[in-house]
């Protein structure tokens, strides 16, 4: 009889999960957790097995682990800086038109719960980018959210989290600006947001509208809102810097 050979393993796909985990035992004192997450990355060389004399076992990211998180650290830097660089290039696009535009700002917002007895709860949306229209008439505002993504991974991972639309849609329009990859595609297909979302294309240093977004059902913001504004900093007019040379 042929004796029968076990299939060839291969080697476990590693995720953010797993960064972190290996992130958060090089900072402790390694205390084995026995899960999935520690099956994988001792599988793939990134962390070894200590024993004490006292026969305690312990955890010990091993220099391919360093060499790991490394990458993922400059991986994820890049990727801020991308973020970011788009996050600036739409809210200079919003305040090139003539509107007030804001980044980070932390609003609150209301989304439906299902509960008949509480329909609405409240929560915290932050938006990339968030611009109103400058005008003394508060129905015409026009708020419009921005959310950037560079990412696909993240594009996805947002796009399942129905309340935090919910919540942008509760304070304007909901805008995705889709950046590229690195091979300069996009990082996401316009059908691929949902259709009372606006799309936003990243081409060149241009940006392309994809998909108008639908008309929030009001037009104006609530009070809450209005003081979050008026106690941040909007990004100064385009034209600003060169108001000094006008001397």
């Amino acid at each position: 009889m042929q004796s029968e050979t076990a299939p060839a393993l291969s080697a476990p796909v590693l995720a953010k999960a797993h960064a972190r985990r290996l992130r958060d035992i090089y900072r402790s004192a390694g205390w084995p957790s026995q899960d999935p997450l520690e099956i994988d990355l001792l599988a793939a060389g990134l962390l070894e097995r200590v024993r004490s004399p006292l026969g305690h076992e312990t955890l010990r990211v091993t220099d391919a682990g360093v060499q790991w998180l490394a990458v993922m650290l400059a991986h994820n830097r890049a990727a801020l800086s991308a973020h970011e660089a788009l996050v600036e290039k739409v809210a200079q696009e919003m305040a090139r038109s003539g509107r007030l535009a804001w980044r980070g700002l932390s609003l609150r917002a209301q989304v439906p719960t299902g509960d008949e007895a509480k329909p609405l709860r409240w929560c915290v949306a932050r938006p990339d980018v968030f611009s109103i229209r400058q005008t003394s008439v508060e129905a015409y505002v026009e708020p419009i959210v921005h959310e950037i993504k560079v990412r696909r991974s993240d594009l996805l991972a947002d796009l399942r989290q129905e309340a935090k639309r919910a919540a942008y849609h509760d304070l304007g329009a909901c805008w995705y600006v889709l950046g590229n990859d690195a091979k300069g595609k996009p990082v996401g297909e316009p059908d691929e947001v949902p259709g009372d979302c606006g799309v936003l294309l990243l081409q060149g240093e241009r940006l392309v509208m994809a998909r108008a977004a639908q008309q929030p059902a009001r037009a104006a913001l609530p009070f809450g809102v209005w003081m979050a504004l008026a106690k941040a900093t909007p990004l100064p007019p385009a034209d600003e810097d060169a108001q000094g040379l006008l001397a």
